[in-house]
């Protein structure tokens, strides 16, 4: 649901001669993608211009274009969810491990335009299936929230689609109509709003 955490101008800046990991490649392609290329900014020879490496780093990792493109999408879901779950999972309480989702989410995402460009890529089947993974991981994991804090089955799974309907649509917001979005000083008070909303008893 956030920025990846992107190194690939450091990674840049490495000697020649230092070996570049299969991650490092990852990174970049996503870095890419999210810069507005899409897909199309998945090609060797820019991602090693990019690196400062050569296509043979490429090919020790990689046998083709498309496994680097699945190593990116595989990043992705374990920077942008699995990671995020993890860190809110130190919270014991249920209410504040939402809260605590939504305030790290709702408004990196409004500014990183990975997100939107996998979004617009879903006719690739790659991207297809990380899409539909990341989206039942994060849903599922929202109704089990919703599901600790009391709701019957139905009704946390029908709150979690809400929840996450929510977060796409600012997610969207943020790059079609920034100017409708709350401002930084509002966004507290937009966020405890809609929290209050999802929290309310059936």
């Amino acid at each position: 649901m956030v920025m990846v955490q992107r190194q690939q101008t450091e990674q840049g800046r490495r000697s020649g001669k230092a070996r570049l990991s299969a991650r490092d490649w990852a990174d970049a392609a996503l870095a890419a993608i999210g810069e507005g290329g899409g897909l199309a900014a998945v090609a060797v020879e820019p991602l090693a211009a990019r690196l400062g490496a050569t296509k043979g780093s490429f090919y020790w990792h990689f046998g083709n274009r498309e496994a680097l493109i699945e190593a990116a999408l595989a990043r992705w879901v374990e920077a942008n969810t699995d990671e995020i779950i993890a860190a809110v999972e130190t919270e014991p309480d249920a209410e504040k491990r939402l809260r605590r989702l939504f305030t790290a989410v709702t408004k990196p995402a409004a500014t990183d335009p990975l997100e939107v460009s996998l979004l617009a890529s879903t006719d690739h089947p790659q991207v297809a299936a990380a899409l539909r993974q990341v989206t039942e991981r994060r849903i599922g994991y929202l109704a089990g929230l919703f599901g600790e804090l009391g709701f019957a089955e139905a009704e946390a799974r029908r709150r979690a689609l809400m929840a996450y309907s929510f977060y796409l649509g600012h997610t969207q917001l943020g790059h079609a109509a920034p100017s409708v979005l709350p401002s930084p000083e509002e966004f507290p008070a937009y966020l405890e709003a809609t929290m209050d909303a999802l929290l309310r008893p059936a």
